[in-house]
C-alpha cells in the first residue's frame, strides 16, 4: 500500500461515489492557489437506531442516539432547519504527512461496510486540504528516512491551511483555509478530526476539549498494532494529559499554552468548530516507530539535556544557514536560465524554518525549561530538533541540486548523515502504511463513540 497523491484520491473517491450513488457524494469545496480542486467526500447518515454507540473489538461502533425530528438521513440540513449531526475528517493539512488521505478513503469504505456509526450522523472527508503542497512533497513509498527527505516539502506556517488564521489577518487567508472554514460553517460538526503524522516517533492525540475515555481504545489499538504511544510529545509540552498519549490543549494564559508554538493555537481552524459546540481531535501516527518516545522513566538531568539539544540545534541550523547564504545570490534565476517553479515555495519554507529555530533554542534553555521530565519527553524534544534542521537542509538541497549549485554535494552529504544518525539513534522501525491507516481509523471511530457516549451536543446550533 502506498501513500496516494491528491489526483489518486480524487479518482478513488469518484469511483466510490459512482459505486454508491445513494450514499456517497463527491463535491468540490474550493480551489487551491494553483487551481487544483479541493474535494470533499460525504457518506450519508442513516436513520438513528436509538442506541448509544458501543465499541467493539474490531474498532467499529454501534448505533448512535440522535432523537432529532426532521432528520432525512443525508447528513445535511432540511429546509426546516433540522438535520443529522456531522463529523468532519480533514486529511493532508500538512503536505509532508500523506497518510491522512489513505485513512479518509479507508474510513469511508468502512462506513459503507458497517454503517452503524452513520446512525443519525453524516461523515465528511476533506481528502487533501493542501493539494499544491502535497504535489511538492513526493514520497509514495519511502524505504528510508533519507528517501523520505529526498523530495521533502512542508510549507511555512502562514501557507498551511490549518495554521494560517493564527498567523495572518483575515483578508490574507489562503483559499485552502477559506474552503476549510466554510466547510466547518456549513457542517457545524460535533467532531472534527485532523489526520496528521510524524516521520519518526510514536502516536498521540491532541484535543481541543477532553473526550472522556478515549485513552483506553487508543492505547489498545496502538498496542495491538505495535505502535508506541508518545507519552511526552514535544508539541504538547506541559499540557493536561487524561491518559497516555492523550493531550488536551490548555486554556489561554496557562504556562503551557504556547509551549514551543509560534502560532496561537486557538486561532487555528481546530477551534473554529467550537463556534458550534464541536470538538477537534488531532490524530498523529508515525511513519517510523521508536520505543524511546514511550519510556516513562524519569530523565536524570532534563535541563542539562535540553541545553545540549539547544546547542546542537543552533549549530546544525548554522550549517544550513551558511549553505542558504551561498545560494541567496541565486534566489532569482540568471538571465536566460530555466526557473524551477518549486524553488520559490521551497526557499520560503527554508527561511521560515531557520527563522523559527533561534526562538525554540531560547525556550529550551530559558527559565521555563522543566526541572523534571521523563525520558520520553527528552527523546521527543531530541527528535523534534533533529527534524527541524534536517527539513530545512533537505528542502534547500532540492533547490541547489536542481540548479547544479556547487554547494549541493556538501549539503547532500550532510542530509544523508543526519538521516542515518536520526534513524540509528532512535532505532527507527517502519510502520506499514496499512497499519498507520488502521490505527488512525480506529482512533477516529473511538473518538466519535466516546464523544457521543459522553452526551456532547450535536454541534448543529
Amino acid at each position: 500500500m502506498c501513500y496516494p497523491t491528491p489526483q489518486e484520491l480524487g479518482l478513488a473517491a469518484r469511483a466510490l461515489a459512482d459505486e454508491h450513488p445513494g450514499e456517497v457524494r463527491l463535491r468540490q469545496a474550493g480551489t487551491s492557489r494553483a487551481g487544483q480542486p479541493i474535494w470533499v467526500l460525504s457518506v450519508a447518515a442513516t436513520a438513528a437506531a436509538g442506541a448509544v454507540p458501543s465499541e467493539r473489538p474490531d474498532g467499529a461502533v454501534g448505533p448512535v442516539r440522535t432523537d432529532r425530528p426532521g432528520d432525512d438521513g443525508d447528513g445535511t440540513d432540511r429546509p426546516d432547519g433540522a438535520g443529522a449531526r456531522n463529523v468532519l475528517v480533514v486529511a493532508g493539512a500538512h503536505a509532508n504527512e500523506p497518510v491522512g488521505g489513505a485513512t479518509a478513503l479507508s474510513l469511508a469504505r468502512r462506513l459503507l461496510r458497517d454503517p452503524a456509526p452513520r446512525a443519525g450522523c453524516g461523515w465528511h472527508f476533506l481528502l487533501c486540504a493542501d493539494p499544491d503542497g502535497a504535489d511538492l512533497h513526493r514520497t509514495p513509498r519511502p524505504y528510508s528516512l533519507l528517501d523520505y527527505h529526498r523530495y521533502f516539502f512542508r510549507p511555512p506556517g502562514p501557507e498551511q491551511p490549518e495554521w494560517a488564521p493564527s498567523l495572518l489577518p483575515a483578508d490574507r487567508l489562503p483559499p485552502e483555509t477559506l474552503a476549510l472554514l466554510a466547510l466547518i460553517d456549513e457542517l457545524r460538526p460535533v467532531l472534527q478530526v485532523s489526520l496528521h503524522a510524524t516521520d519518526l516517533g510514536g502516536s498521540w492525540v491532541q484535543l481541543t476539549r477532553d473526550i472522556p475515555g478515549l485513552a483506553e481504545p487508543f492505547g489498545k489499538s496502538a498496542a495491538d498494532l505495535r505502535i508506541p504511544v508518545e507519552n511526552g510529545a514535544s508539541d504538547a509540552a506541559g499540557w493536561p494529559s487524561p491518559g497516555p498519549g492523550i493531550f488536551v490543549i490548555p486554556e489561554p494564559g496557562s504556562e503551557a499554552a504556547g509551549a514551543f508554538h509560534p502560532e496561537d493555537t486557538r486561532l487555528s481552524t481546530w477551534y473554529h468548530a467550537h463556534r458550534y459546540d464541536g470538538t477537534t481531535a488531532i490524530v498523529e501516527v508515525p511513519m517510523w516507530a521508536s520505543d524511546l518516545v514511550d519510556d516513562p522513566a524519569p530523565h536524570p538531568d532534563p535541563r542539562g539535556a535540553l541545553r545540549m539539544l539547544a546547542g546542537r540545534l543552533t549549530a546544525d541550523a548554522a550549517l544550513v544557514g551558511a549553505a542558504r547564504e551561498r545560494a541567496r545570490s541565486r534566489d532569482r534565476p540568471r538571465p536566460g536560465a530555466h526557473e524551477d517553479p518549486a524553488a520559490a515555495p521551497l526557499l520560503r519554507a527554508v527561511d521560515w524554518t531557520l527563522a523559527l529555530i533561534p526562538r525554540i533554542a531560547v525556550e529550551w534553555t530559558g527559565p521555563g525549561a522543566p526541572s523534571e521530565a521523563t525520558a520520553a519527553y527528552i527523546a521527543s524534544i531530541d527528535a523534534f530538533g533533529r527534524r527541524l534542521s534536517l527539513r530545512a537542509a533537505a528542502m534547500l538541497l532540492r533547490v541547489l541540486r536542481a540548479e547544479g549549485h556547487p554547494a549541493a554535494p556538501g549539503l547532500d552529504r550532510l542530509v544523508t548523515g543526519w538521516c542515518e544518525e536520526f534513524a540509528a539513534r532512535f532505532g527507527a522501525r517502519w510502520i506499514p502504511v496499512a497499519t498507520q491507516v488502521e490505527h488512525q481509523s480506529r482512533t477516529v471511530l473511538a473518538a466519535y463513540a466516546r464523544l457521543v457516549a459522553a452526551g456532547r451536543p450535536t454541534g448543529r446550533v
